[in-house]
């Protein structure tokens, strides 16, 4: 592989990481309730769930490539048929709203936690600036994600290599301060599948997509398998910090942004920078495969759709950031699941057939 395709499949590695990412665990809230609350039983829960993340994510990418997606809907009726296909469309479309409306309720707690920002005003700078941005041809819009990714892997070390130097848990302790009541099902290893259906189930139009756009098949899968190893080492590297700082952490909204803060007020507020950034990633993420779900892209209908659901997710905000985390996760979970057990099945079956 050339540098240039070499170069395609890294930014798109590390686009997919972006939107995984911001959505899945760049607050620390997620990563709390779906693993570290399991203390170090969380360790084979985040392994699980980034394996499984980077066979999906893998398998979606071609997907996308193989059918020249312009959106999900022909890999879900690939995957499901007619019949379900519509059912799994419209489910997926659903929360992949839901879930942006709680990403957006995400920028409103950072920016009152770390810049004390009413959350109601911060809400609705990143409604504006994400706006403007789902304005902009796809390409750019990858590009921006791939860019921002990158300043996350970096901090996240230096963070998280901090406060596992300078323990306020030892990790021999954590079982004593884990709290199994904050988990969903307090089964580790379903909410590990759990967690990675809701993340793959919030990347699988965004990779479709993505993969789709790639110039050439090999760029596709490894972008994907580049953007998994991402998510992997940065996933762990959160739980770990989590776990070292277990006390403090069950007492925040951000986790992440308290563990920024416990190496210097500056690095906190550069962290935070960094969390809003990604947000904004995750929710263009979401939105843009929502958007063209209906419309099509950059049209009349698409603008005017793009102000009401941003009007309507403005609003949803309101029941909290928390609630919200464990409402809409679970169950978007559940939909990611499904579409990864299709994936694999029709894997296994190509496999077979050869």
């Amino acid at each position: 592989m050339n540098d240039s395709y070499r170069r395609e499949s890294w930014m798109l590695g590390f686009a997919y990481a972006g939107v995984v990412v911001g959505a899945g665990f760049s607050t620390g809230q997620e990563v709390l309730q779906f693993f570290a609350s399991y203390g170090l039983w969380s360790f084979a829960g985040a392994a699980l769930a980034a394996l499984t993340a980077i066979f999906i994510g893998r398998q979606t990418a071609k997907l996308g490539y193989d059918l020249d997606a312009e959106s999900h809907v022909m890999p879900v009726y690939t995957l499901f048929g007619d019949k379900f296909g519509k059912v799994v469309d419209y489910i997926l479309v659903f929360f992949l709203y839901g879930l942006g409306t709680v990403m957006i309720a995400g920028s409103g707690a950072t920016f009152e936690q770390s810049f004390n920002i009413a959350p109601w005003l911060g809400t609705l700078f990143l409604i504006v600036l994400v706006s403007g941005t789902l304005l902009l041809d796809f390409n750019k819009i990858v590009s921006i994600i791939g860019s921002i990714t990158p300043l996350l892997v970096i901090i996240v070390i230096i963070v998280a290599g901090y406060n596992l130097l300078n323990p306020t848990v030892p990790l021999n302790e954590v079982n004593i301060h884990a709290d199994i009541t904050r988990t969903p099902t307090s089964i580790w290893w379903l909410d590990a599948l759990t967690y990675t259906g809701a993340v793959l189930a919030c990347a699988f139009s965004f990779l479709s997509i993505m993969g789709s756009d790639a110039s050439r098949h090999k760029v596709a899968r490894r972008g994907a398998v580049y953007g998994g190893i991402i998510f992997l080492v940065l996933l762990i590297l959160v739980n770990s910090s989590i776990l070292v700082t277990l006390t403090q952490a069950n007492e925040v909204a951000l986790p992440t942004m308290a563990m920024a803060n416990n190496l210097h007020p500056v690095i906190g507020t550069i962290f935070s920078v960094i969390i809003l950034l990604l947000i904004y990633n995750s929710v263009i993420g979401l939105f843009y495969p929502f958007l063209t779900r209906f419309t099509t892209a950059y049209s009349r209908n698409y603008k005017v759709m793009l102000v009401i659901s941003m009007m309507a997710a403005y609003v949803m905000t309101f029941v909290g950031f928390v609630e919200l985390v464990n409402i809409v996760y679970p169950i978007l979970g559940y939909v990611g699941m499904a579409i990864a057990l299709a994936i694999f099945i029709r894997w296994s079956v190509k496999k077979y057939k050869k």
